[in-house]
């Protein structure tokens, strides 16, 4: 998943980045690179710090481009920080990248994950990415969905399972969406 996170962070790269003279020319594919990094920390750091509600409104609705959304809010703040540490940018050009760059990705990132004709992002491949694919340090989220999802009424098509296709309608359900989804899983 890295390696489409990253395309689409090049594909929204050329203005934050590439064309910014702030940003050294030799630079602006490790600064994408970073980026991307930072998307999919960022993204993983919401798991283990148990912000699955954050996590899933950010699959929710459409304010993946929102800056004042708390994911994207924190996955600008983890990228600016780390390229003026890692890059030694100013504070201003770090912060102006990030909140130029994320919203933009993130938005991508979400509508494609969420389209049934676009393969290129999965819901099932984020949540393998984010969680590490590794079933003992939470990989095993949709394993979990899938095994206890129709006793807490996670069934959303009614077909005696519980997967992706569920996943995606309560992504689309109003009342409790895929948070809701998510923290029926959990207990919440």
């Amino acid at each position: 998943m890295l390696d489409q996170l990253t395309n689409l962070v090049k594909q929204f790269g050329t203005d934050s980045v590439v064309n910014n003279t702030q940003i050294p020319n030799e630079q602006n594919e490790a600064v994408m690179n970073e980026a991307s990094s930072s998307i999919l920390s960022g993204l993983k750091d919401m798991v283990s710090n148990g912000n699955i509600s954050d996590l899933a409104g950010l699959f929710q609705g459409n304010n993946a481009t929102d800056n004042s959304n708390p994911a994207v809010k924190n996955i600008t703040n983890k990228l600016s920080e780390n390229l003026g540490n890692k890059f030694g940018l100013s504070p201003d050009t770090s912060a102006n990248v990030a909140n130029n760059l994320i919203p933009k990705v993130m938005g991508s990132l979400v509508n494609k994950a969420k389209d049934p004709n676009d393969s290129s992002f999965q819901i099932s491949d984020i949540i393998g990415a984010i969680s590490g694919g590794d079933s003992k340090a939470g990989g095993g989220i949709m394993d979990a969905i899938s095994k206890y999802g129709t006793q807490f009424g996670l069934d959303q098509n009614n077909d005696g399972k519980v997967d992706m296709s569920d996943a995606m309608a309560a992504v689309s359900k109003k009342s409790g969406g895929l948070g809701g989804f998510f923290n029926k899983l959990m207990g919440k």
